[in-house]
């Protein structure tokens, strides 16, 4: 410990001319010292200054030197500052007493201030140690959360990746349990997305995935989870969600998707989405590992039966179309199940969606910022 360092001490005596007699001594060591008459002022002054050692009389009026050592002991506001008890009574009783109230040393009076100053040097040694240890941990502590959240975070989009999506989901589904509440999920996919990094490089694709990936949040309520749940597939979790609500806030989506024009270097490129939605509570779904399943499942639908469209788990084209086709189509790219997703007839530019039934009205599309889509894969 530096001796010329401006530690500050605080005196707590009920004698003025005490507290001035411990000042003109410390203050000559290059100790930054103040004053307090009673165990209360003391407390304020603690507030107010932070001191980094006391010196504490025991006997005081109002309120004696144990009781301000418990309160300074308690505060968990208050970093760790060494209290030395100093007392005119020299029995090993009151010794006892000081020290398990709270107290780190005891000095007797009348003070020998050689065994005052030593006393003072070895507490602020310790306490300069032990500000560096909880600097230490507070580094760690920090860096041990920054982790976490790497581990959390999709590298690319700087959304929620599959972990992180996965914990998430299994603690809303016991909340949506617990609380008998409704909760939703909307599984989408870039269309396409293979003929971006074909056609156009991989630096384009990870544009368009990562602007996608905003797009999402950015319609996405502040309780909503967002995240990439793999390759150009991403997951949306909306607790407190019917599944009704969750297929019109993504056939919102879809619509800022179509009308959306994507940007990279050296160019501009337009892409539509497909989204799969499932909810709970419903017969068909059991746990959180069939709801996932569910929204997955009217995804491969939707990517089956044309692109650009959102399908409902429960809705009559998925139901017509699980029927008719099973599980056994190709999309060119590997999916979420073990079966891979069909290719439609359809290109980027082909008829609209349909929602839960082919009786829904298409809307007209509105044209690209290329003059056309993209050609297909």
């Amino acid at each position: 410990m530096e001796r010329n360092e401006k530690y500050k001490i605080l005196v707590v005596d009920d004698h003025e001319d005490n507290i001035e007699l411990l000042r003109a001594r410390l203050e000559a060591r290059g100790y930054e010292v103040y004053g307090a008459n009673d165990g209360q002022a003391a407390l304020e002054q603690v507030e107010h200054v932070c001191p980094d050692l006391i010196l504490l009389d025991v006997m005081m009026p109002k309120m004696d030197g144990m009781e301000v050592v418990r309160r300074l002991k308690t505060n968990k506001n208050l970093p760790f500052i060494p209290v030395i008890m100093q007392t005119a009574l020299d029995s090993t009783e009151n010794k006892v007493e000081g020290l398990d109230a709270g107290a780190d040393d005891y000095i007797t009076k009348p003070i020998n201030f050689a065994e005052l100053e030593a006393r003072v040097n070895s507490l602020l040694r310790i306490k300069a140690l032990q500000s560096d240890l909880a600097a230490r941990e507070k580094e760690l502590s920090e860096l041990n959360d920054r982790l976490r959240q790497i581990s959390l975070t999709d590298g690319l989009t700087q959304v929620e990746n599959r972990r992180s999506l996965e914990e998430r989901l299994n603690e809303m589904w016991q909340h949506s349990v617990r609380l008998h509440e409704p909760i939703a999920l909307v599984m989408c996919d870039i269309d396409w997305f293979k003929s971006v990094n074909d056609n156009h490089g991989h630096q384009a694709g990870d544009s368009v995935l990562k602007e996608f990936a905003q797009l999402l949040k950015a319609e996405a309520r502040e309780i909503d989870r967002v995240g990439r749940y793999g390759g150009e597939e991403f997951l949306l979790i909306l607790p407190g969600t019917v599944l009704d609500a969750a297929v019109t806030f993504a056939e919102r989506l879809r619509e800022k998707v179509e009308h959306h024009t994507f940007t990279y270097a050296g160019g501009k490129l337009c892409r539509t989405m497909s989204c799969g939605v499932a909810g709970s509570p419903h017969p068909r779904v059991k746990d959180q590992e069939a709801l996932l399943k569910a929204s997955d499942d009217a995804l491969y639908v939707a990517k089956e039966t044309g692109r650009n469209r959102v399908v409902r788990f429960d809705g009559a084209e998925f139901n017509a179309h699980m029927q008719g086709k099973g599980n056994n189509s190709t999309d060119g790219h590997q999916p979420l199940r073990k079966t891979t997703r069909g290719q439609g007839p359809n290109t980027p530019g082909s008829p609209p969606r349909s929602i839960a039934s082919a009786s829904s009205p298409a809307p007209s599309k509105s044209p690209s910022s290329e003059g056309s889509r993209a050609s297909t894969p």
